[in-house]
């Protein structure tokens, strides 16, 4: 039986991780406000608190819990889909992806790995970032996309990284998830996954919740020969 190279898949976070798009998200969400005759207009800070509640919806209701408000009574689903929209055509004017993620996703592709998502975002956003950050499709990048509405518990919760799993057909030992958030190792580890944090701006000095490994930049990675390196080489045998 033919012996291959660990890892069989490499699994990423979206927001925070393939770019630093919390920003956008924030400009999008006010806009949004805006434009409904809303006075709420959050902050930086505000927000950077805020996304320690995993998902868009979620974000809202959290908001309106907190101003007294009762979320059922207002149109969440509605203010987040237009969020979305005007997500999407912020992110169209083009956005950077992090330092390393390109070259590492090229590298893990010509190499024969498999590429996944797993994200509390919507895959519409996962579509819009790619055709900014990559120049096609998610469909032309990755594998698999598994995404926060697609399962019942969002991350800290497992479940995410659970889904991309099966969609991939990899074992959490065969993978390596890719994260910049406390939620987001929390979700990888109790997924059974190794995890590689490097904090975005958003969540630079949350708490780390000992990942496998911990980078200043995912470009000092280097590459798929650095992370066998660093995570100890692997192989397994086919079935």
């Amino acid at each position: 039986m033919p012996e291959h190279r660990w890892p069989r898949a490499l699994i990423f976070d979206v927001d925070g991780t393939l770019a630093e798009t919390e920003a956008l998200h924030l400009a999008a969400f006010n806009e949004t406000f805006a434009a409904r005759g809303l006075s709420w207009n959050w902050s930086r800070d505000q927000y950077r608190d805020l996304l320690t509640t995993t998902g868009g919806k979620e974000r809202i209701s959290r908001f309106l819990e907190e101003i007294g408000e009762t979320p059922e009574d207002w149109p969440v689903a509605a203010l987040h889909a237009e969020k979305t929209r005007r997500f999407g055509l912020l992110l169209a004017q083009g956005i950077p992806l992090r330092p390393g993620i390109a070259a590492l996703v090229a590298e893990a592709r010509a190499a024969g790995c498999l590429l996944g998502v797993a994200t509390t975002t919507t895959p519409a956003n996962v579509e819009a970032l790619c055709r900014a950050g990559f120049g096609v499709g998610a469909g032309d990048v990755f594998d698999a996309v598994a995404a926060g509405d697609m399962v019942r518990d969002k991350k800290p919760a497992p479940d995410v990284y659970r889904l991309a799993l099966s969609m991939l057909g990899v074992a959490a030992g065969e993978a390596v998830a890719f994260e910049d958030s406390r939620n987001g190792v929390l979700s990888a580890r109790e997924a059974g996954i190794p995890v590689i944090l490097s904090q975005g701006v958003f969540t630079q000095g949350e708490a780390a919740e000992n990942p496998t490994l911990q980078l200043s930049c995912f470009s000092d990675l280097g590459g798929l020969t650095g992370l066998r390196t660093r995570l100890g080489k692997r192989t397994w045998v086919a079935a």
